[in-house]
């Protein structure tokens, strides 16, 4: 009778936890448990898929999980899809990846080693392939893309811009820094721009770090985070232009803390729902009860235009958003 009566319970307690997890309706957030900071949110083959920095002391940073969802509500965690043992020039301080799916494979950029001397340390930015977008990635280059400090920009942070040619674009800095630079069709190296440069500048007021561009109604809409990292005034702003070139004028802010959610809200990543107007922002944030900096955690909220194509300034909010499967 013993046996039965816990076989019943056990039975009740998966029952419960399924129709638990049938009932959710909204991602919360975080939107999965853990410390991880700078996201990178995609859509691959239907589904959501977010590539975060793990969040830890450098020593300790040298591999990068990711996360998939068919509605942005329900994820599943994807252990390990790079780590410093397939990337043997990386060490350290594996920072912020951007990916993207070219030709059947997946490229993941990546910075490593937080450089500060380019003649003295080996790191930068680096680009790792896979078959599947879980992974299992390896090294492309066998050494960094970007390996050396251009322009003032420290090579971290590195987002992959697709124009409407069908160029890609590297984007990435820093220090207060931001460059762009041409890739070529096999992402092996660059292009020289006309003026034979290959870095470019195109760094607005007040940036820090963190940037992303895309477009939207034909413009360029460009977006960085700026204040410190560990601290509270860390936040998004954002420029538009009619090239990914610039000039780029700052508009304003579209994402800060609330002190009653959370601190720190800043490095994040925009995706659009393929044929609607249904934009997120997905960036990381400190719980109000943490002060250790590398306590960050991913979320996400919805991200709106008026009329005239400015981002309305994001609520932070700790319900996250509905489900929103992929069709």
């Amino acid at each position: 009778m013993y046996r039965l009566r816990i076989t019943f319970l056990l039975a009740f307690m998966s029952l419960t936890t399924l129709v638990s997890f049938a009932q959710k309706t909204t991602s919360g957030n975080p939107i999965f448990p853990g410390w991880y900071a700078d996201p990178e949110g995609v859509i691959f083959e239907k589904k959501y898929w977010v590539y975060p920095t793990y969040s830890a002391p450098y020593n300790q940073q040298i591999f990068f999980d990711a996360f998939s969802s068919p509605d942005l509500v329900n994820w599943t965690k994807h252990s390990r899809i790079l780590d410093s043992t397939a990337i043997k020039w990386a060490k350290r301080a594996m920072w912020a990846p951007a990916i993207v799916e070219k030709g059947g494979k997946y490229f993941l950029f990546f910075g490593a080693n937080d450089i500060h001397d380019d003649k003295k340390e080996v790191g930068g930015i680096g680009v790792a392939v896979a078959d599947n977008p879980a992974g299992p990635f390896k090294d492309y280059l066998g050494k960094p893309l970007v390996g050396q400090i251009h322009n003032g920009a420290q090579p971290i942070d590195q987002f992959v811009f697709k124009d409407k040619d069908g160029q890609y674009y590297l984007i990435y800095g820093g220090w207060g820094h931001c460059n762009i630079a041409r890739l070529k069709d096999d992402f092996t190296g660059f292009l020289p721009f006309p003026d034979g440069t290959t870095y470019r500048e195109i760094t607005p007021k007040n940036y820090v770090e963190g940037p992303i561009m895309f477009i939207r109604n034909g413009t360029y809409y460009f977006m960085w985070s700026e204040g410190g990292w560990t601290g509270p005034n860390y936040s998004v702003a954002y420029a538009t232009s009619s090239s990914p070139f610039g000039p780029f004028e700052r508009v304003g802010k579209i994402l800060e803390q609330d002190p009653t959610v959370a601190r720190g809200a800043g490095h994040h990543s925009v995706i659009q729902v393929p044929n609607t107007e249904d934009w997120y922002i997905i960036y990381h944030r400190r719980p109000l009860t943490e002060t250790d900096g590398n306590h960050r955690e991913t979320c996400i909220d919805r991200m709106y235009f008026d009329e005239k194509g400015a981002i309305k300034p994001v609520k932070i909010t700790v319900e996250g958003v509905k489900a929103q499967p992929l069709r």
